[in-house]
């Protein structure tokens, strides 16, 4: 099986190409790239092709593509990737806009690909032990939930909105929105925001508290701020706190770590846990090979994206914005 990664704008281009290398019978065949220092650069790492664009790629003989590039031009590359026939894997957040998810994913069920969203929390095994727990009902009837996803503002395009789409709360929010829709098979239906700019001097959000509430009645709540600075010992987190009529559950999903201390750079970490964007990748392989059903749909993509949309409508019109 090949595959090729459209541009390395996204960080985590280089933890799929490094999983990519680890699976065998799998190729990493081809780098488009519109930066070309930085897609030579690449494909000079992980010894592969360079193409200067998209279309040179998709007419290479591949069959899937994984598309990192800057939000705004997801629609654009899944688009051409899906009428060129080639299997998708999109980097979150699917869309910038909710119209943009909808065209990807129907394009590509017009054209029989697959079209998977990158959601690699939902590989972590404290996740994996909590969807177990609640599916077996050992939580009793779900009442609430509490997640956060705050992390350290990542610079570059991701804080310009006209390529990112928006600031922490367009960064953040699908991650463990994606994780509470996935654990109780359920969707939003109205969002409650406060979304401002608090810490950082670029004009861009980088403070958001959602209050959701879901079809099944559960109350949840999210905090998905850039409010970590560049010598906090974790870049990001992913926590989460179930509340059952019978029992709770709490996770820190990047607690699978060891904290190390020392006289030159103070407190530091070493991650032992899940490689959540090897699971992802290892999982895309296998939807593709069997040409079943993604685990992480592309709707699951859109669905999240409705939800950081109305959030920032929320902020916007300062009241709950119910979405249909």
């Amino acid at each position: 099986m090949k595959i090729g990664i459209i541009s390395f704008a996204h960080m985590h281009a280089y933890s799929y190409a490094r999983s990519i290398q680890r699976i065998d019978g799998v190729e990493l065949a081809g780098i488009a790239d519109d930066n070309v220092t930085r897609g030579t650069k690449m494909a000079d790492t992980f010894q592969t092709d360079y193409y200067r664009d998209v279309d040179s790629l998709l007419s290479a003989e591949i069959e899937a593509v994984i598309v990192t590039s800057e939000n705004v031009h997801h629609v654009d590359h899944v688009t051409a990737a899906a009428e060129a026939g080639k299997h998708i894997l999109c980097e979150k957040p699917l869309a910038t806009n909710t119209v943009d998810a909808k065209k990807m994913v129907a394009v590509c069920k017009e054209n029989g690909v697959i079209l998977q969203t990158a959601f690699p929390v939902r590989f972590n095994t404290s996740i994996i032990r909590a969807k177990e727990l609640v599916e077996a009902g050992k939580l009793g009837r779900i009442l609430a939930m509490k997640g956060t996803n705050r992390g350290t503002n990542p610079g570059g395009w991701f804080i310009d909105p006209k390529k990112s789409g928006g600031g922490a709360v367009m960064d953040h929010t699908v991650h463990v929105v994606d994780v509470m829709r996935w654990l109780m098979k359920a969707e939003v239906n109205e969002v409650y925001a406060e979304v401002d700019q608090l810490i950082t001097e670029e004009k861009i959000d980088d403070c958001g508290i959602l209050t959701l509430e879901f079809t099944n009645g559960v109350f949840a709540t999210l905090d998905c701020s850039w409010n970590r600075n560049k010598t906090y010992p974790t870049w990001g987190d992913v926590t989460l706190e179930i509340i059952g009529t019978d029992g709770m559950v709490s996770i820190d999903a990047f607690a699978q770590k060891v904290n190390v201390y020392s006289d030159d750079k103070g407190l530091a970490w070493d991650f032992w846990g899940d490689d959540m964007d090897f699971g992802l990748i290892q999982d895309f392989v296998t939807t593709v090979l069997n040409k079943r059903e993604p685990s992480i749909t592309g709707e699951d993509g859109m669905r999240a994206v409705e939800v950081a949309i109305a959030a920032y409508e929320s902020a916007s019109r300062k009241k709950p914005i119910y979405i249909g």
